[in-house]
């Protein structure tokens, strides 16, 4: 008996049963090396961190993760189960805007013995349960844990991007991410967030997402999700229905503003979308896509489009019609994300520049933005306005001025909005820096957006302290490189030469 045990777990844990495990050697653990922006000191990055997180092979010799587990990285490497080894890895695909990347590893050696796990097909059922693998922070080994799906809705991931996402409550830790959730075998989602201050809830990126995702990778480049950017409400008020005219079974969402006021967009105020294709809406303004899950309209939009024109039928005046409508990939945002660049700079003085954008924001926190919101601040009121030749980008004020008596009896201005300089209104980073290159007079003036100070100082002697400032501070640049051409191709206007 003692024998017969003894062989036993020799051949449970003998190398060719560990390698037969095809689930668990799909899973990786990744390893990155990040130095992420520094939006308070933006002219430079901020520390060097280790991080881990975890990963999938899947067809093509591919590992599928988060795009937040391989952003900002400047070293990638990816261990396998039960493997010493850690192998450079780099980033083929990248999605910050839906939390998906792609890797590739160099040595293709890797993959042997290692089979990829298929994507399944569909939305899951709820209630179903699930096995998520992943690497969490606390220990080299892999973890496996079960949960069921309690919710699946459609709603925003980051940067107005949509999208379908699936609530569990497996628990889930720092370093989970980018792992897979199975069901009979297969990558149902992806882990790509947990709830800190919440027991057991996280959520996955289902598969429906993943695979557009690697469909528009198929020709080597990522462009990005199809996206309605009409501002829609409910039809279920009584009287918005009797004057919009709707019969009494149509359902819908009534358009408010439209994103395009172009003579030929084919949607107007009051239009009322009733169906995407052939599916009918409700008048919450979803369809019916599997037994006892109804989902937002927009949920069809990927499945529905064609060449970036999806159909609609819509009610206007009383009458049924149907409209072609143009979509948008990736619009101009005024405060755009970061999408894994850096932040770009400029210093004058003791004053920092950047551009606003959403990564910033984020920074900021509730109580930040709140503060913001309360000074009537454009990073605010205008997050989700579209640029223009008028205003390319809101240009920001740092977290504070260097020290300097310079700025003596100014209050601090805190990601305050430069509305003008001189007079001459501010439409990018690069705009300011070339109308502070090309001033005059004894004064520069710097007028701010919504509830701030105006701040005037003198012209010349904030050129003069510039680089002392620089050197006290221990900066090396004083402008991001794409600002260079514009700082030094004009030459410095002297007061005294008038």
């Amino acid at each position: 008996m003692f024998t017969r045990s003894l062989v036993f777990v020799l051949l449970f844990f003998s190398p060719a049963l560990i390698w037969a495990d095809p689930i668990r050697n799909a899973v990786v653990k990744i390893h990155s090396s990040r130095r992420a922006p520094d939006f308070l000191r933006p002219w430079t990055k901020g520390p060097l961190r280790q991080s881990t997180g975890s990963g999938v092979i899947i067809d093509g010799k591919r590992i599928l993760t988060n795009a937040h587990v391989v952003q900002y990285t400047s070293r990638l490497l990816v261990q396998g189960y039960q493997s010493t080894k850690r192998l450079p890895a780099k980033i083929v695909g990248f999605a910050p805007e839906m939390d998906l990347a792609l890797l590739e590893v160099e040595d293709e050696s890797f993959f042997e013995n290692r089979s990829p796990l298929q994507l399944a097909e569909g939305i899951p059922k709820l209630k179903e349960t699930v096995n998520v693998y992943g690497y969490p922070i606390g220990g080299d080994q892999l973890s496996i844990t079960e949960g069921i799906i309690s919710r699946i809705e459609f709603t925003r991931y980051f940067d107005l991007t949509p999208g379908l996402r699936i609530q569990i409550d497996a628990a889930l830790n720092p370093g989970n991410s980018g792992g897979p959730a199975l069901a009979d075998g297969k990558i149902i989602g992806l882990v790509f967030s947990g709830i800190p201050s919440a027991e057991n809830i996280g959520y996955l990126i289902p598969s429906e997402e993943i695979r557009l995702f690697l469909s528009d990778l198929e020709d080597g480049k990522y462009n990005g999700k199809y996206k309605m950017l009409d501002e829609m409400q409910t039809v279920r008020n009584p009287a918005l229905r009797k004057r919009l005219e709707l019969p009494a079974d149509t359902g819908g969402v009534m358009i408010r503003k439209i994103f395009s006021e172009h003579k030929d967009y084919p949607l107007q105020i009051w239009d009322v979308v009733t169906k995407i294709g052939d599916e009918p809406l409700d008048q919450e303004g979803n369809v019916q896509v599997e037994d006892n899950l109804r989902l937002s309209f927009q949920y069809l939009i990927p499945r529905y489009q064609k060449n970036g024109v999806v159909p609609l039928t819509i009610m206007r005046d009383g009458k049924e019609m149907d409209v072609q409508l143009p979509l948008v990939i990736d619009p101009e945002w005024l405060v755009k994300p970061l999408k894994g660049t850096y932040p770009q700079h400029f210093i004058f003085g003791p004053i920092v520049f950047s551009a606003g954008s959403q990564d910033l924001l984020r920074t900021a926190g509730p109580r930040g933005e709140a503060l913001l919101a309360s000074r009537r601040n454009p990073l605010i009121r205008q997050r989700y306005d579209l640029a223009d030749q008028d205003q390319k980008e809101l240009v920001v004020l740092g977290a504070r001025m260097f020290p300097h008596p310079i700025h003596e009896g100014y209050d601090p201005q805190v990601f305050a909005v430069v509305e003008k300089v001189n007079d001459q209104p501010v439409k990018s980073l690069l705009d300011l820096v070339q109308l502070i290159r090309a001033s005059d007079g004894e004064f520069i003036t710097f007028d701010l957006a919504g509830n701030y100070e105006t701040l005037v100082f003198p012209r010349q002697e904030m050129f003069d302290i510039t680089e002392s400032i620089l050197e006290d501070e221990g900066i090396r640049y004083q402008y991001s490189k794409e600002l260079a051409s514009a700082w030094d191709s004009n030459p410095i206007s002297d007061p005294d030469d008038k």
